[in-house]
């Protein structure tokens, strides 16, 4: 094989524990509908400043993704929509903006389900407090209020300078979907799954008609913190998805 070959082969198998992981979360988001089509996009940053990051193939569908097909992108690499691999350009222009800029952001995941998007969509995009769920986001969410189009790179830049502060871990993006960030896999794919699940609740309380009933700045706050510093609930999540993809003989890790 020639050595460019054994270049690309090895590229291709680098930071092989985290392209597991990252393809078992595409896979689990599928399992559960939070995906769009072909669209939508997760990265996950592999060096110490964040800057160059692992992300879905373009226009490959979340449910066929395999550790192996994960590209490996450099943020400042101004050529990267030229290759011949190039990803999405949308899921550059937003995902490269944000581990350009924010390295506290190590794992970034871009959907647009069901209901973060009906929360995006209405006029009052906050997530008040009226359950355990909805707790765990109380001052942990910042709502971008200026769509902009498609997230080409001048939008992803604009949205990237939202998460400039450390304890927004969730963008409401109003209009369009939600991105969550976490520290890797794990944290960030618990995160999006519970905002989803905190989503639901309260646009389905909202139908009911009926008035909330709201808990105070002071218990939601105390039940964020206890949220996050309760031990292992993100590992222990993505270690049950492996385990089931496993036992299904599932090829996401290959």
């Amino acid at each position: 094989m020639p050595a460019e070959n054994d270049n690309l082969v090895r590229l291709n198998l680098s930071h092989w524990s985290e392209r597991v992981d990252l393809a078992a979360s595409f896979r689990w988001t599928a399992r559960l509908n939070l995906h769009e089509a072909v669209a939508n996009h997760f990265s996950l940053s592999v060096n110490d400043d964040g800057t160059q990051f692992l992300i879905n193939p373009n226009q490959k569908h979340f449910s066929r993704i395999k550790a192996s097909d994960l590209l490996l992108l450099d943020a400042n690499d101004p050529d990267t929509l030229n290759t011949p691999d190039a990803p999405d350009p949308t899921a550059w222009g937003v995902h490269g903006a944000i581990h350009r800029h924010c390295p506290h952001a190590r794992c970034a995941m871009h959907v647009h389900s069901v209901f973060a998007t009906v929360l995006a969509s209405l006029k009052d995009s906050r997530l008040p407090a009226i359950d355990q769920n909805t707790a765990i986001f109380h001052n942990r969410v910042v709502i971008d209020e200026n769509y902009g189009g498609l997230a080409f790179e001048e939008e992803g830049e604009r949205c990237a300078q939202l998460f400039a502060d450390p304890s927004k871990k969730v963008m409401v993006m109003g209009n369009h979907g939600v991105m969550v960030i976490g520290a890797d896999v794990a944290e960030t794919f618990d995160r999006l799954y519970y905002f989803e699940r905190a989503a639901e609740t309260y646009i389905r309380a909202l139908q009911t008609g009926r008035e909330l009933r709201y808990l105070s700045d002071e218990i939601a706050e105390k039940t964020a913190s206890e949220i996050e510093s309760y031990p292992g609930m993100g590992e222990a999540h993505l270690r049950e998805i492996k385990a089931i993809l496993d036992e299904e003989g599932s090829d996401y890790a290959c």
